[in-house]
C-alpha cells in the first residue's frame, strides 16, 4: 500500500560537466536547506543502515551513510569499471533489440533502516561526483514496522508505504533536497532512482519519536540523548562541529565527533541549549571532554527550565573541567524540567553531555499522547 504526500525539491537537474581536473568540488551544485538544522537520523552512529538493495553492482549500498562527504580518485579503478563512493547500479536494458531502452517502471531500490525512528523534516540525495551517471529521477517512501523486519518482510505486500518524494527529476554532482511535511514516525526508508544510476550519500533530516514503552521499561536513562528523543535547540557557535554531537551515542572517538567553538577575543561565553524528550527529573550529569585536550572548555555549568518560558534554574554551578576527562556529578536534589543548557567558559568543547533520569508522569503523559498522534 502507498499513500502520497507532498514534499518540494531543491531544483538541481541536469548533468554536470565532465571532470577537467584540480578540486572535484569547485562545480559541485548545493544550496542551504532549512530542515539541515535537524538531527541526520540515517546516521551509522545512531544505527542506521542499508539493509538490501536490489542491485550494487558498481558501488556498495552501504556507501550512502558514510559520515563523512564523497571522495574522487580519477583513477580508481576495478575490475567491473569506475569505482565511485556511493551507490551505482549498472545500467538497465530493454527486453529485445526492437526495444532496447528501459520502460517508465524501471527502477532500482534500496531500503534504508534509520537509526532512531522520527518525523522527518527534509532529504538529500547527494549525486556527488556521479556526472553522466546519475538517476534520471528519485523518489523516496517511508514505512512505520515495530520490531527489527528483514528485508522480506518489508516488502511484504501488507507493509504500508508513504510517499514522502515523488518521482522527481534530479541532478548530477549536486545535492538534490527535498522538505518533507509528513507529520508521522517512519523507521524504514524505500530509496529509488529511476531507471538507474547512482547516488553518493543520502541524508534523513528529521526528530527522533521515541517509543514511551520501551522509556518506561529503562526507568532512568539519558533524557537528552538523540537516540531517546532529545535535541539541540541552538548553540552560541558552531565553527568547527555540529552542537548535536554532544547527544549522539556512545563516548566520541575523534577530536571532531564533539562540539569545539572558535576562539573567544572577548569577555563573553559559549552555551548550547536543549529540549528534553520530555519533562524530566533529572538526577545526575556527565560531561564528557574526550580528545579535546588543549582545547576543551575551561570551566563549564548545567541550567535546567520547566517549559518554553520558564525560568532557567543553575542546577550545576560553574565547575572547572579536565581535558580528555568524563565528569560525573550527583544532584544533591532532582531538577525537573523540559529543557536544559549547558554554558562553558570562555570557549572551547565538550564531546558528550549526558542527563540521567526519568520522565515525570506529565511527560511520560505528553509523550505518549504524542506517539499516538504520530501512528505509533
Amino acid at each position: 500500500m502507498t499513500a502520497q504526500h507532498p514534499s518540494s525539491p531543491a531544483g538541481f537537474t541536469g548533468d554536470a560537466s565532465p571532470y577537467g581536473g584540480g578540486d572535484p568540488y569547485a562545480d559541485y551544485r548545493t544550496a542551504d536547506f532549512a530542515f539541515a538544522q535537524y538531527a541526520d537520523l540515517a546516521d551509522r552512529r545512531l544505527g542506521a543502515g542499508v539493509v538490501a538493495a536490489n542491485d550494487e553492482f558498481f558501488a556498495q549500498r552501504e556507501n550512502l551513510l558514510v559520515p563523512e562527504r564523497a571522495e574522487f580518485d580519477p583513477e580508481h579503478f576495478g575490475h567491473k569499471g569506475k569505482i565511485m563512493d556511493g551507490w551505482e547500479t549498472r545500467r538497465r536494458r530493454g527486453a529485445s533489440a526492437g526495444h532496447p531502452w528501459p520502460t517508465d517502471e524501471d527502477h532500482d531500490w534500496a531500503l534504508v533502516r534509520l537509526g532512531a525512528p522520527g518525523v522527518i523534516r527534509g532529504i538529500v540525495v547527494d549525486t556527488a561526483h556521479f556526472r553522466g551517471n546519475y538517476p534520471q529521477s528519485v523518489s523516496v517512501e517511508g514505512a512505520s514496522v515495530a520490531g527489527s523486519p528483514s528485508p522480506e518482510e518489508l516488502l511484504a505486500d501488507d507493509v504500508k508505504w508513504t510517499t514522502l518524494v515523488p518521482r522527481t527529476p534530479v541532478g548530477g554532482h549536486a545535492a538534490n533536497g527535498f522538505a518533507v511535511s509528513a507529520e508521522q514516525r517512519f523507521t524504514h526508508l524505500r530509496v529509488n532512482q529511476h531507471p538507474d544510476g547512482g547516488i553518493a550519500r543520502l541524508r534523513v533530516y528529521g526528530e527522533v519519536a521515541p517509543d514511551p514503552e520501551w522509556l518506561s521499561a529503562l526507568g532512568t536513562f539519558d533524557v537528552v540523548a538523540l537516540e531517546n528523543g532529545g535535541q539541540v535547540e541552538d548553540a552560541s557557535d558552531r565553527f568547527y562541529s555540529p552542537a548535536t554531537n554532544t547527544i549522539q551515542p556512545g563516548r566520541s572517538r575523534k577530536m571532531d565527533d564533539g562540539w569545539e567553538t572558535r576562539r573567544r577575543r572577548d569577555q563573553g561565553h559559549d552555551w548550547i541549549r536543549y529540549r528534553l524528550v520530555a519533562q524530566s527529573r533529572i538526577r545526575a550529569i556527565e560531561i564528557d571532554t574526550a580528545y579535546l585536550k588543549g582545547n576543551s572548555a575551561g570551566w563549564a555549568s548545567v541550567s535546567v527550565r520547566d517549559g518554553e518560558n520558564g525560568e532557567w534554574t543553575e542546577v550545576l554551578p560553574r565547575t572547572r573541567l579536565q581535558p580528555d576527562t568524563n565528569h560525573r556529578f550527583v544532584l544533591s536534589a532532582a531538577a525537573v524540567g523540559t529543557h536544559a543548557r549547558v554554558d562553558i567558559f570562555p570557549d572551547g568543547g565538550i564531546s558528550r553531555l549526558r542527563l540521567f533520569g526519568s520522565l515525570t508522569e506529565e511527560g511520560a503523559t505528553r509523550l505518549a499522547a504524542r506517539h499516538q498522534e504520530l501512528g505509533g
